[in-house]
């Protein structure tokens, strides 16, 4: 292992503020993370200049700077005998880095994290439900009538389609209980439970209240001459988190100051207790009308207004993604459903998620390199199916133009479905397939605010850019996919990576020796590109691919050595074959965080392996739970000299086979 510069680190130190502007600052296996005093005096153009430094951006109050596997362990050690500072856990700097958040950057945080972890279920309930409008809807198939009307025999089928997606929807104050409870540091077993709680069957249920309340027939309870409604929150959002945060706060007070020994007899029913009396007394009548009087402020707004509501919400949603603040609008399009029966917001999410696809896609025609041009396809059909983070980040920012004629189109395409009050019966999957969550007496609309998102940023970004991009598809070509000058073809493997090694200037053209990296993984190889993380997705440490993983378990895809396992984490390893060629896999993303939870090595550092042997394995569930992705990329670090050519690709990954043996 090349050993540092002292002076790099040195300069590192200088650009982030000097060490008085580090409050704190840790390490994982590929970068440097720091919780600054001030970012305002981060000198990013000496970061850029320095040797040492691979990438760096600013994510959740840390800035983190990036190294590579191997070295950024020497880097820190240096740094801190620099510096004479602590050194950090990454919880102590993730702490660190949050207060650091304005007040409404930990609220959209905390929004996020409750609601990223039961998004599953939602989605699952919207598709369903928008296949139950399919066989319910009239019109749709057959004049005045539906197709369970025509064809009866389907009526009970839809009727079991509807209860299925209906629940969660129901219950949906369960999920948030368990959820909220978990964030605010509760017990989420109690946080399920305070969500049944809330929608007992024995309560009014929220969505007969306003009938009930116009005939005065909302049942009460009499508390000593105190009458409290006695009415459930399905639906509802505000009343369990809030009251979730009552109960974890309740459950913490009492777990320091309850003797062990009679914990089970007085921690959980005395914070069930007090939390469900404020609940129904004081929380719940409270934020049940904060909620409908947010949701009657914003149905009025683009009632008056509906031209410019659509024109701000569709056109800016895409800002919304790149900010992280489009988790908030997912609590407020369930109280717009639970409240008035339809969300106007997520139709219009819907067509931003097609605008941004499609302005991916009429970047295929623009790039000449071969790589980009995938990418760009790739990534516009994952936006047309609803996820955009691949269009945005790895396309469409990266050139602007096609980012800004993906908002213009969404623009247009909101100002139409807002004018027309298109609504949607649910949340489920975003793009093409969103039209299931639209009422079916309004596709007709939507399918014009389709065709909108579809032509208008395709033609936009095709014809700007082919007049304006030649220049800069040019730097592209130069700066990616580097092939160093080796004439020898490479082996396609299973891994979807392989390497040539030249052996000498004499022997270049046919003594290289080709190194077959196999899959350490059995799942579906997708692009580096498609990593939500920057110092994966712009190869800031190197080349490679990434795998979506369909188990748990992590193969040695050579005979080699383990040079390093994160010991405390276990997430990422770095192996070395026998020709000293070295590769990262690093499973998930963020999975430092779980502190090795979900984590079993079968290796340590220093470890001989050969190919085939289990390393690792890891609880795919335990890592989705934590609302963290299970992509795993897989890179042949930077700084390697003795590899003349890397070639990547796509397709199954099979663990310790090659598809292909032959040269090509």
């Amino acid at each position: 292992m090349a050993k540092i510069d002292r002076k790099d680190v040195e300069r590192i130190i200088e650009a982030v503020g000097g060490k008085d502007n580090i409050d704190a600052a840790t390490h994982c296996v590929t970068r440097l993370r720091f919780a600054l005093a001030d970012e305002g005096k981060v000198d990013a153009e000496a970061l850029d200049k320095n040797n040492l430094v691979k990438g760096q951006f600013s994510s959740q109050g840390q800035f983190q700077v990036v190294i590579g596997p191997g070295i950024v362990d020497q880097v820190y050690d240096e740094m801190i005998a620099i510096t004479g500072g602590d050194r950090a856990s990454k919880d102590d700097v993730k702490t660190l880095a949050s207060k650091k958040q304005n007040p409404l950057q930990r609220a959209i945080k905390t929004l996020a994290d409750i609601f990223i972890p039961i998004l599953p279920a939602i989605v699952m309930a919207g598709l369903l439900l928008g296949i139950n409008n399919i066989l319910t809807g009239p019109g749709i198939f057959y004049e005045g009538k539906s197709l369970i009307d025509v064809h009866k025999q389907w009526a009970d089928v839809a009727s079991i389609i509807n209860l299925i997606a209906s629940t969660a929807f129901t219950f949906l104050p369960v999920l948030i209980g368990w959820s909220a409870a978990k964030k605010f540091g509760g017990n989420p077993l109690l946080g399920i439970v305070l969500g049944l709680i809330l929608v007992n069957p024995s309560l009014l249920s929220a969505y007969q209240y306003a009938d009930a309340k116009l005939a005065g027939t909302v049942p009460v309870w009499n508390l000593f001459g105190f009458s409290v409604e006695k009415i459930g929150y399905q639906g509802q959002v505000l009343p369990v988190l809030v009251s979730a945060y009552i109960l974890a706060k309740i459950e913490k007070f009492l777990e320091k100051r309850v003797h062990d020994s009679i914990k089970l007899l007085v921690v959980a029913p005395v914070a069930l207790l007090v939390t469900g009396f404020l609940a129904f007394i004081l929380v719940g009548p409270i934020t049940f009308a904060i909620g409908n009087l947010l949701t009657t402020g914003l149905t009025s707004i683009f009632n008056s207004y509906s031209w410019l509501g659509g024109l701000i919400y569709g056109g800016f949603y895409a800002l919304l993604v790149i900010t992280g603040m489009h988790h908030t609008f997912l609590a407020v399009d369930i109280q717009l459903i639970g409240s008035n029966g339809g969300t106007f917001l997520w139709p219009m999410l819907a067509l931003s998620n097609i605008a941004q696809g499609a302005a991916a896609l009429a970047m295929m025609f623009i790039l000449k390199e071969q790589k980009a041009k995938g990418l760009a396809v790739t990534s516009s059909i994952s936006a047309f199916l609803g996820v955009t983070e691949p269009a945005i980040f790895g396309v469409n920012v990266r050139h602007k133009f096609p980012f800004i004629f993906g908002m213009v189109g969404s623009g247009i395409a909101g100002i139409v479905l807002a004018v027309n009050n298109v609504l949607a019966s649910s949340i489920g999957v975003g793009g093409i397939p969103g039209f299931l969550s639209i009422f079916p007496n309004q596709w007709g609309i939507f399918f014009i605010g389709m065709a909108i998102v579809l032509v208008i940023p395709f033609i936009g970004t095709l014809l700007y850019g082919r007049y304006q991009l030649s220049r800069q598809t040019n730097k592209i070509e130069d700066t990616q996919d580097p092939i160093v000058n080796a004439t020898a073809e490479s082996v396609k493997t299973a891994s979807g990576l392989s390497a040539v090694i030249p052996q000498s200037e004499e022997a270049m053209n046919s003594e290289n020796t080709i190194v077959n990296i196999m899959a350490p993984m059995n799942g579906q190889i997708v692009p580096l590109s498609e990593v939500p993380d920057p110092a994966f997705s712009e190869k800031q440490m190197g080349q490679g691919i990434a795998i979506l993983p369909s188990e748990g378990k992590v193969y040695a895809p050579f005979d080699g050595t383990v040079e390093h396992l994160m010991k405390k984490s276990k997430h990422a390893l770095i192996l070395s074959d026998t020709n000293g060629i070295q590769i990262l896999i690093h499973v998930g993303i963020n999975t430092v965080s779980l502190k090795g939870e979900g984590f079993t090595a079968h290796v340590e550092s220093g470890s001989t392996i050969t190919k085939g042997q289990l390393l690792l394995e890891f609880d795919k569930e335990r890592i989705e739970e934590a609302g963290l992705p299970v992509i795993t990329p897989i890179l042949i670090p930077d700084g390697q000299e003795r590899i003349g050519e890397i070639k990547e690709y796509d397709g199954e990954a099979v663990q310790a086979q090659a598809r292909y043996s032959r040269l090509i």
